[in-house]
């Protein structure tokens, strides 16, 4: 599929083409990854960030923001949490956090591997060569970084002290480590165009991402885009539904944002191609500050009944949960 074929459906609005865009995809989800949605347990460890990105709640400018370092000790037993709930992987999360140097996540990604056993993934954003290859030397096993936009000069203006040619050189050294590497981008966000979005699943395909998160811009009234329109729901759809048929057999979660904005669209997301749901394992009176955009205090944070709930939501759809860490298939199972 190349770059004109991706524009025109994403571009398309007729309900029969965008129905039999979303089934396509769907069967291709069975056919390279199966019917297993794979679940990953995220602790947002920390909220505070260095960065000042236009879009996120969580950017140094915003003074109205509570911040909060959730302790090692707890941390790890929110970890167990995760492996006691018969979930394989935890995700730690947080913004780009000074206090956190290189040798305290090393510490503590040991920990979590011999309380736990889990697969380790970090999403902690930009670092060294040094600092990814010293991660991975403690026991990390994946590492999400979202791109965020494929243009260069969109992600200059919505990251004032970032620069996209680290972000991708980023994304090159955590292949390079050994990493499965996630990336995605947000749909909606100001100025982007439906050719920035083909470019988007091009660069994945591109650098061979192995988790690819696709969600909804939602603006937060804390930032500078707080009076921008919120992303489209069905384009997000279609950019999923693409992007499986692009990729083949990548990890593609229904995001929480999805579920922010609408509590049935994961189920749609699910139905698109995705196929792994990330159930938050932040205590809530953490969580309710991780707000890098609103509304995700909203979503439910009860784990028995949130799994419970899932696991009925997906044998009507014909969908189970999956057993183990859900790794990538190897290309050559193909």
């Amino acid at each position: 599929m190349d770059r004109d074929e991706i524009i025109r459906l994403l571009a398309t609005t007729d309900a029969d083409e965008v129905r039999a865009l979303l089934k396509a995809a769907d069967e291709a989800r069975r056919l390279s990854v199966g019917d297993e949605v794979h679940l990953r347990g995220i602790i947002e460890f920390s909220n505070h960030c260095a960065r000042n990105c236009r879009y996120c709640g969580l950017r140094r400018g915003n003074k109205a923001l509570r911040r909060y370092r959730i302790p090692d000790e707890e941390i790890i037993e929110l970890a167990c949490g995760v492996r006691d709930a018969g979930i394989a992987t935890v995700v730690l999360q947080a913004g780009e956090d000074p206090a956190h140097t290189t040798e305290h996540i090393c510490r503590l990604i040991g920990r979590i591997k011999d309380a736990t056993g889990l697969v380790i993934t970090l999403s902690i954003g930009e670092r060294s060569f040094d600092d990814y290859r010293a991660f991975k030397d403690s026991g990390a096993d994946r590492y999400l970084l979202k791109h965020e936009t494929a243009s260069p000069e969109l992600y200059r203006r919505l990251h004032p002290d970032s620069d996209h040619g680290n972000r991708i050189q980023c994304l090159r050294w955590l292949k390079q480590l050994g990493y499965e590497t996630g990336a995605g981008n947000m749909v909606g966000l100001p100025g982007q165009t439906l050719a920035t979005l083909a470019d988007d699943i091009l660069l994945m395909r591109a650098l061979d991402i192995d988790m690819i998160g696709i969600g909804p811009f939602i603006p937060h009234p804390d930032t500078p885009l707080k009076g921008a329109a919120a992303g489209d729901l069905e384009l997000v759809l279609k950019v999923i539904a693409v992007t499986r048929l692009v990729t083949g057999n990548t990890n593609i979660p229904a995001t929480t944002a999805l579920a922010a904005l609408d509590p049935e669209i994961r189920l749609k997301a699910l139905a698109a191609g995705a196929n792994v749901i990330m159930p938050d394992f932040t205590p809530v009176h953490y969580k309710r500050h991780y707000e890098i955009y609103p509304g995700r205090s909203g979503v439910p944070s009860d784990i028995a009944r949130v799994l419970a709930g899932l696991e009925k939501d997906l044998a009507g759809i014909d969908r189970r949960i999956g057993k183990g860490p859900g790794d990538r298939k190897s290309r050559s199972n193909d």
